[in-house]
């Protein structure tokens, strides 16, 4: 298999999609396929003038027949070459989750990339998606069920997730980019609430990539009296992450949406009780007896949740071994690249 794999900006920044495509270059090197890694230059998704111009000339340098990769983040950069490309490539969108349902976008943005992305989708030979949600989103867009292809990502799983000894503080770990999707204000608001419980929160993800959203969750921290129970540890290296879910006694994730949720199944692995919500690809990818879920925006059920985890040992003890299970039959790395290849060999086709 030869191919080229188009990303927008570096590959190695450290978020799940990013992981997942970094695994996959990775894993198909290692299978032996040649693979074409192109970095595209550019502000993505906004896809301004250097976006475009960066993803037409990265098309037009590829030999015909080339299969082409798009990561999804990009998609909006190649709309004036697309259809052209097509006629000469084989072009194929790894689609991590619907641009339009990023949180904080206004409804004249969300409508524009919902409408960008319904048109630019069918364009492609076909699509591969981390889960049946966002398949359903590329289905409704119109492709045929055989162009789009499921391919969740792999789990790296520890030697061992044995139950937590107790201990007088609750050590809660969220982990995810701090944007307005991830919920993390609602986090605090609803913890804010849960003074009498002996707890800490550990915020590991990126500080940088929505400053904005992350000065009103610092204000909030403060205009609350949380200064000494939370700590925004920005983005840490694999060892320091791995390190925080193994010290962790319970994760606490409230998304707005999610295609997928990496974090999640990171939670799983380790063994964690998790609390979430009902949105996207959540209850696909955390089982009932591992969580609580509550709805996305509701501060109150998510407060409510947390207290019962925080207060029960037992219900925490529950749904750690009903996280433990799940993570039995979660895959590996090894196996999730093997289904990823055959989804492209799929929808390349």
């Amino acid at each position: 298999m030869e191919l080229a794999f188009l990303v927008p900006g570096a590959l190695d920044q450290l978020t799940g999609g990013y992981l997942y495509d970094r695994q996959v270059v990775h894993g198909l090197r290692a299978r032996g396929h040649q693979v074409q890694l192109v970095e595209l230059a550019g502000r993505h998704p906004e896809a301004d003038e250097h976006a475009r111009q960066a993803a037409t000339a990265a098309l037009a340098s590829l030999p015909d027949g080339t299969i082409a990769v798009i990561d999804g983040l990009a998609l909006p950069a190649f709309a004036p070459c697309l259809t052209a490309e097509a006629a000469r490539l084989r072009l194929v969108g790894f689609i991590h989750h619907p641009l339009s349902l990023e949180t904080g976008l206004g409804p004249a943005d969300a409508a524009r990339y919902a409408t960008l992305e319904a048109d630019l989708w069918p364009r492609l030979r076909g699509a591969i998606c981390p889960s049946p949600h966002t398949a359903r989103h590329l289905l409704a867009a119109g492709l045929a069920t055989g162009r789009v292809a499921i391919a969740p990502p792999g789990t790296a799983k520890p030697a061992s997730s044995s139950p937590r000894r107790a201990k007088a503080t609750l050590d809660i770990l969220t982990v995810g980019t701090l944007t307005p999707r991830k919920g993390h204000r609602l986090l605090i608001d609803a913890l804010a609430g849960l003074r009498e419980l002996d707890w800490h929160l550990t915020c590991i993800g990126s500080l940088e990539r929505a400053p904005g959203s992350v000065n009103a969750l610092r204000a909030a921290i403060t205009a609350h009296g949380l200064e000494e129970r939370v700590a925004l540890l920005g983005e840490q290296p694999a060892e320091r992450l791995a390190e925080a879910y193994r010290h962790a006694d319970l994760f606490a994730l409230p998304s707005f949406h999610e295609g997928y949720g990496m974090v999640f199944t990171e939670a799983l692995a380790h063994g964690l009780p998790i609390v979430a919500t009902t949105a996207g690809a959540i209850p696909d990818t955390v089982p009932a007896d591992a969580a609580l879920l509550v709805p996305p925006g509701d501060v109150a059920a998510l407060r409510g949740a947390l207290q019962q985890l925080l207060s029960d040992a037992a219900l925490r003890s529950r749904r750690a071994a009903g996280a433990r299970g799940a993570a039995a039959v979660l895959p590996d790395w090894d196996q999730a690249i093997d289904r990823w290849a055959a989804a492209l060999d799929q929808v390349a086709a």
